[in-house]
C-alpha cells in the first residue's frame, strides 16, 4: 500500500479546494478526474508543478485502479453518495481508508454499515465530513460530555456560503433533491418516525446580531445527533429551504420527486443551472444545538465559523490528514465518532456554549 492521498472529483469547487489545502499541509494529493486537461488546471490552481494523475471515465475503472494502486486514503468529492460511497469504500480495503462529504440520510447509513467490515480489514471509512453533519453533531457532542443520555435533541444548521459563477453542480443538487424525496422524518422512542417536511419553524436571533430561520428537514445531522448523543427523541431543521408559502408546496413536491424518473431528471435539470456570483448571505455559518434531560435540565451550545463551504473543505482536509496518519479507530464512522468534536476546532471553528 502507497501512503498517498487521491482525491476524487479535483475539478470541482470542493476537490480543488481540499486539494489545495492538502498541499498546504505538505501532501500532494493524486488528482482523479475524467479529463486530464481539467485536472492540470485544478492542479495548477492547487499550487502543483508537476501532478499526478489518474484519468478514467466511469466509477467502475476508478474502483479498479484504486484496488491495483492501493492509495492510503481515498477523498470522495464525486457527489451521488448513495451511488457512489460504499463501492468506492470497499476498493480501499483492506487497511485502505476513505472519506466523503455526504449530508443525504439516503447515503450515510449505507456507508455506516459497513463499520464492521471496514474493521476487521484495519480500515476507518468517514461519511459527513463538512458542515452538514459536524457543525451540529460537534455542538450536541460537546453539550453531551461527562452528562448521562439527553431524552431530547434538536439541532439547527443555518449555512452561509459564497456562491461562485457556473453551474450549480451535481452533488449540490443531489443534496438539495435528497433533502425533499427523503420526506420529513424525526427519531422518537429511539426510532425514525414520520414527520411533516418543512414543519417545525423557528427563529433566530443569532450570536452575532444577525438573524436566521429553520425548518424541519432531514438531513445526515439528524442521524449524527442521534449518534453523539443517544437520545431517543431526535429533531433536525435547516435554513436553506425557501420561505413563505413555498414551504407548503414541499411535502408535495418531494413526493414527485419520489419518482425515480423525476428525480434523475430533477438532478440533472438542478445542476445545470447557472448561477451568478454571490456573497454569503451571512457573515458567519451557525450550527445550534438544544439538548434536555430527563429531569428537566436544558442546554444550548453554538458552533460558529465563516463560509459553510470553505469549512466543509478544511474539516475533510483534517480528516484526510488525520487517517493518513492513523489517528482514527477503525470502522465506518461519522466525523465526531471518528476524531472527537475538536475536530471542528482544527478546521476552523468556534463553540459557544449556553
Amino acid at each position: 500500500m502507497s501512503d498517498q492521498i487521491w482525491l476524487l472529483g479535483a475539478t470541482g469547487r470542493t476537490g480543488t479546494a481540499i486539494g489545495a489545502r492538502l498541499v498546504a499541509a505538505g501532501r500532494t494529493p493524486v488528482l482523479v478526474g475524467r479529463n486530464a486537461d481539467r485536472l492540470r488546471a485544478a492542479a495548477s490552481e492547487m499550487g502543483i508543478d508537476d501532478p499526478q494523475l489518474v484519468v478514467e471515465a466511469s466509477i467502475e475503472r476508478i474502483v479498479q485502479v484504486i484496488r491495483e494502486q492501493r492509495p492510503a486514503v481515498v477523498v470522495n468529492t464525486i457527489g451521488g453518495y448513495a451511488e457512489t460511497a460504499t463501492t468506492i469504500a470497499r476498493a480501499c480495503l483492506p487497511g485502505g481508508h476513505y472519506v466523503d462529504l455526504a449530508n443525504e440520510l439516503g447515503a450515510i447509513p449505507r456507508l455506516l454499515e459497513l463499520s464492521d467490515e471496514a474493521a476487521d480489514n484495519g480500515s476507518t471509512f468517514v461519511t459527513g465530513a463538512g458542515f452538514g453533519v459536524l457543525g451540529t453533531q460537534a455542538v450536541v457532542a460537546k453539550l453531551c460530555e461527562g452528562q448521562p443520555t439527553p431524552s431530547a435533541v434538536r439541532v439547527d444548521a443555518m449555512a452561509s456560503f459564497a456562491m461562485e459563477a457556473g453551474p450549480l453542480g451535481t452533488a449540490l443538487a443531489e443534496s438539495i433533491v435528497s433533502g425533499l424525496t427523503t420526506g420529513g422524518l424525526r427519531y422518537q422512542g429511539g426510532r425514525l418516525v414520520k414527520a411533516r417536511l418543512a414543519s417545525e419553524a423557528q427563529q433566530f436571533n443569532l450570536p452575532d446580531g444577525e438573524t436566521a430561520s429553520t425548518v424541519l428537514v432531514p438531513t445526515g445531522d439528524l442521524l449524527a445527533a442521534q449518534q453523539a448523543s443517544n437520545a431517543p427523541a431526535v429533531v433536525s431543521a435547516n435554513a436553506l429551504l425557501p420561505g413563505g408559502a413555498v414551504r407548503h408546496l414541499l411535502p408535495l413536491i418531494g413526493g414527485l420527486l419520489a419518482i425515480p424518473a423525476l428525480r434523475r431528471l430533477a438532478v440533472r435539470r438542478l445542476a445545470a443551472v447557472t448561477t451568478k456570483a454571490a456573497p454569503r448571505a451571512r457573515e458567519h455559518s451557525w450550527g445550534h444545538a438544544v439538548v434536555t434531560w430527563p429531569d428537566g435540565t436544558t442546554r444550548a451550545g453554538w458552533l460558529r465559523c465563516d463560509d459553510a463551504m470553505d469549512f466543509t473543505c478544511a474539516v475533510s482536509t483534517e480528516a484526510a490528514l488525520a487517517l493518513a496518519r492513523g489517528e482514527a479507530k477503525p470502522g465506518a464512522h461519522t466525523p465526531v465518532l471518528a476524531f472527537g468534536a475538536d475536530l471542528a476546532v482544527a478546521a476552523g471553528a468556534t463553540f459557544i456554549l449556553e
